[in-house]
């Protein structure tokens, strides 16, 4: 494995499983961390609407010599922007940013209560007509994921959640794996607050890595498509020197037990829908 590996999506298309994530990239920067990823041999980049960067992330996709097929581009569908008709003039606003003519991946950004369903619609629409490779949703728990399967066509390839150390959500992971659905990780590093805990220093040190690496082969071996963010070069080139090692069944059983069901954000059954 190394930094291009894929994985491969329920409907056939390969999938980088270690990608770049730009949330809370200023666009003044989101340009050149791209371009900087993609120097590293990153191929796949993790935006949406909602992070104000698509047009950057596009200028970068302009920019560089590496083909646009071979990146793989996940954008996002916000809250606001949900419903059938909405969602369809969501989806050209950010074509027309990241001056691309097809989107990789495009998801549901969280399961907005009364209209994911017909969101989930428009992304069958904008699938069937061969202008996303995939679709999939972010922050969908097991019923939520229910509901929608009562009268999807397609199933969701991905479903993108908050996912770490703190927060292993076996039952999810197990119930995707069932679904043939493929769990993808945000805030895959828990934003750095545990870095300090036992079980990472150890590993770390036993391993010769950080804490930061460590968690990230956690993920990989998980099968977790994870999508860690930085705007620093030598931390993304860290954050890629992941697959020189193993961890035992021992190493990520300590790991897994690390799993307080914390999160960083709201749970999806708390989410302020109606401020978003």
């Amino acid at each position: 494995m190394n930094i291009a590996s894929t994985v491969t999506l329920s409907n056939g298309v390969k999938i980088p499983q270690l990608g770049l994530g730009v949330y809370k990239v200023d666009e003044s920067e989101a340009k050149d961390t791209v371009l900087s990823a993609l120097d590293l041999g990153y191929r796949h980049i993790d935006t949406a609407s909602f992070y104000g960067n698509e047009r950057q992330v596009g200028d970068a996709l302009q920019e560089t010599d590496i083909p646009r097929e071979d990146i793989f581009v996940t954008t996002k569908v916000w809250n606001d922007e949900q419903g059938y008709e909405e969602t369809m003039k969501a989806f050209e606003r950010s074509i027309e940013k990241l001056q691309t003519d097809y989107v990789d991946l495009y998801l549901i950004h969280w399961p907005v209560p009364g209209k994911f369903q017909d969101t989930w619609r428009a992304l069958e629409h904008l699938y069937e007509q061969g202008r996303v490779r995939a679709i999939g949703v972010c922050n969908f728990q097991e019923h939520h994921l229910e509901k929608l399967l009562e009268t999807a066509e397609v199933t969701p390839v991905v479903d993108q959640v908050e996912f770490h150390p703190r927060l292993y959500q076996k039952g999810l992971l197990d119930f995707c794996r069932e679904k043939e659905m493929r769990v993808e990780a945000w805030a895959p590093l828990g934003r750095a607050k545990y870095f300090d805990a036992p079980v990472l220093q150890s590993l770390a040190e036993k391993h010769k890595k950080t804490p930061a690496q460590i968690i990230l082969r956690w993920e990989l071996q998980h099968g977790i498509i994870t999508i860690p963010k930085s705007t620093k070069r030598q931390r993304q080139k860290e954050n890629a020197e992941v697959f020189d090692f193993e961890l035992s069944p021992e190493d990520m059983n300590e790991v897994d037990e690390m799993n307080r069901d914390e999160r960083l954000s709201k749970h999806p059954d708390d989410f302020p829908y109606n401020q978003s």
